[in-house]
């Protein structure tokens, strides 16, 4: 059922009803909320007879196998690493399981593969300082996938034809120095390209192979024309596209003809991009929105009836289909909530057999959980800017202390579910605030556009005027306010410690730039060609140094008279440890108390568990400390 967002009343009735029946939960281990999932990220082979999934050994997420139709102690470890988590896998046929992994968080993942009988996991693209991703797994063609590298230009990525067997590497698609994706159609052909200036970007489209590519349509960075899927037969395309419009819908797109057909799917209140397809059926089934939660729209009987008898089993949760084999007849999903971590479970369509697979975080009682509430309030300027409270279990809200948790990106949003911080602090007797604010991703450009040249400014404010909506209607203390997030969040954190002083009474950045001018120097060389993009959104060097001095924190460190924790990862390429070095040498000089955590074998995030201990052990006392937290 959709939810409506609550209106000025009843979010006046929340807030000063009563506390709730429910105790006070047990303060729980810090460690609970971070631990490694038992297990993680099934996925079914294509014949339908095995699973694959994530499993922790020596800490660490490494690959295991097992036949669905035998014991589950009978599993097998397909990955032995030590030092890193296997970041993602897929099957590769029914016999051999490909993978990506990094160095030390440096996210130049190499691409790997391994057979379920042995040997050792081959390295495919054995190269330093080289980032690879798989475009095409190519399922209908056992011996080879489609690889993107950026080997012969740190810029831009090549496509590789690979060879998974002996590991050779066949050049099939050399960048000329602007294209930023590729796209193939269902037989694994390369049929489309996207090009940019840094500003303007173009799809480039071909027919066949052997043919030339023809740019089709040229936009603006700031409109949005994604191709999503070619459909089954390879004549057109499914796009996402906001041209003419606030909000992305789903069309049809002839590119011989360069022209779009038909309005597939659109909401009038958020965009929608995402789609569900059947490859046995050779259809689109489905389209994906969100608005306050994921929901789904079904174009097809047979899917909508499976997502029916899935959620029938599971009322009052979540569920999602997350793989299925090639006969579309046994399926993995998912069931989820605001206030538990999620289970996976089995189903066999037609022997109709429903089989629990794991839970992810076993030691976690949902009953212990604090719900996460959509809300709603207007900005200064009369904005209505979306979000999420969650408020901590038995204890009545009122006075309480607040995080509030900017999300990165800043091009993203926040989404409803569970979240493993949320309820860490709302254990911690904390209300967590979390804000969509201008800029967020999902609901229509001219929102996102709000955010341009925002960073320190409106963007922030969004921020500050949630916090302060919270203050006013007695929720929050006050006295004992804090900051926290990562990446951008990390930045907004600095931000709210520098140009809000007296708001705060402490502050966490996690990832999060300081200096803009800094920030913008140091972009991974991947991203160098969309640098005139980045400089119309965050600002540009020289012609908006002015702003860029004005929003750096990095220059108002002065104004910081609240404890501050930095954490950063010492490999990070997207936010160079340069940039919490900075605040906290200048923060520090001017005689600030400062807890500065760093991780040398982190990148952007911590990963390894036991660095994850470390940081949120750190906040933990952080926060006792400064917010007066249980």
């Amino acid at each position: 059922m959709q939810y409506v967002f609550w209106s000025a009343l009843l979010l006046s009735v929340l807030f000063f009803a009563p506390a709730s029946d429910a105790a006070v939960p047990p303060l729980l281990p810090m460690e609970d909320f971070f631990r490694n999932p038992a297990l993680a990220r099934f996925s079914i082979s294509p014949d339908g007879k095995r699973l694959a999934y994530l499993k922790p050994w020596e800490r660490r997420m490494n690959v295991y196998v097992r036949d669905i139709d035998g014991e589950p102690s009978a599993e097998r470890r397909l990955t032995s690493d030590a030092e890193r988590d296997i970041a993602m896998f897929f099957w590769k046929g029914s016999d051999k399981i490909a993978f990506a992994q990094d160095k030390g968080g440096d996210e130049n993942f190499h691409v790997f593969i391994v057979g379920l009988d042995g040997p050792e996991p081959r390295d495919l693209t054995p190269f330093e300082g080289v980032k690879a991703s798989v475009l095409d797994d190519l399922d209908e063609d056992p011996k080879h996938m489609l690889l993107e590298m950026n080997k012969n230009n740190p810029e831009v990525f090549d496509v590789y034809r690979c060879d998974v067997d002996t590991g050779e590497l066949t050049e099939i698609a050399t960048n000329p120095g602007n294209v930023t994706g590729w796209m193939t159609d269902h037989d694994g052909k390369l049929r489309a390209a996207f090009v940019t200036d840094g500003l303007e970007q173009s799809l480039l489209y071909r027919p066949t192979e052997d043919k030339p590519f023809v740019a089709l349509l040229t936009t603006n960075f700031k409109d949005n024309f994604s191709p999503i899927i070619f459909s089954y037969d390879n004549k057109f395309m499914y796009v996402a596209s906001d041209l003419g419009r606030d909000k992305n819908a789903i069309f049809t797109f002839d590119p011989d003809a360069n022209k779009t057909l038909d309005l597939v799917y659109e909401r009038p209140d958020v965009g929608v991009s995402s789609l569900i397809s059947s490859k046995k059926r050779k259809k689109i089934t489905g389209a994906v929105y969100t608005t306050e939660k994921s929901h789904y729209h079904f174009f097809d009987d047979d899917r909508a009836e499976l997502q029916k008898t899935l959620e029938a089993k599971f009322p009052g949760y979540d569920v999602a289909v997350t793989d299925m084999d090639d006969d579309e007849k046994r399926v993995i999903f998912a069931v989820y909530g605001d206030r538990t971590r999620g289970s996976y479970y089995f189903y066999d369509r037609e022997a109709k057999k429903l089989e629990k697979l794991a839970d992810l975080a076993p030691w976690l009682s949902e009953e212990h959980m604090a719900p996460m509430e959509p809300i709603e309030f207007k900005s200064r300027d009369g904005r209505t800017i979306h979000g999420y409270l969650t408020l901590p279990v038995g204890v009545e809200p009122k006075g309480l202390p607040l995080v509030v948790i900017p999300h990165g990106g800043p091009s993203a949003r926040d989404v409803w579910g569970f979240d493993s911080e949320a309820q860490f602090l709302a254990n911690r007797g904390a209300a967590v605030l979390q804000v969509n604010f201008r800029g967020s991703t999902g609901y229509g450009k001219e929102f996102w556009h709000a955010g341009f040249k925002q960073w320190g400014r409106a963007m922030q404010d969004d921020v500050t005027d949630g916090v302060l909506w919270l203050v006013e209607r007695g929720v929050a203390d006050p006295k004992r306010l804090a900051i926290y997030g990562g990446s951008y969040g990390g930045y907004s954190a600095l931000a709210g410690a520098t140009f809000t002083p007296n708001l705060y009474a402490c502050a966490v950045s996690y990832v999060g730039p300081s200096n803009l001018f800094t920030l913008l120097e140091s972009i991974p060389p991947y991203w160098e060609p969309l640098r005139e993009m980045e400089y119309e959104v965050i600002g540009d060097p020289v012609k908006d140094k002015k702003l860029l001095t004005e929003v750096s924190p990095l220059f108002s460190a002065d104004r910081i008279h609240i404890p501050l924790l930095v954490a950063q990862g010492a490999n990070d390429p997207r936010v160079k440890k340069a940039e919490s070095d900075q605040i906290v040498e200048a923060a520090r000089k001017a005689g600030k108390d400062v807890v500065y955590l760093v991780k040398e074998n982190e990148g952007h995030g911590f990963h390894n568990e036991e660095n994850r201990f470390d940081f949120y052990r750190a906040m933990d006392e952080f926060f006792r400390k400064h917010l007066g937290l249980r």
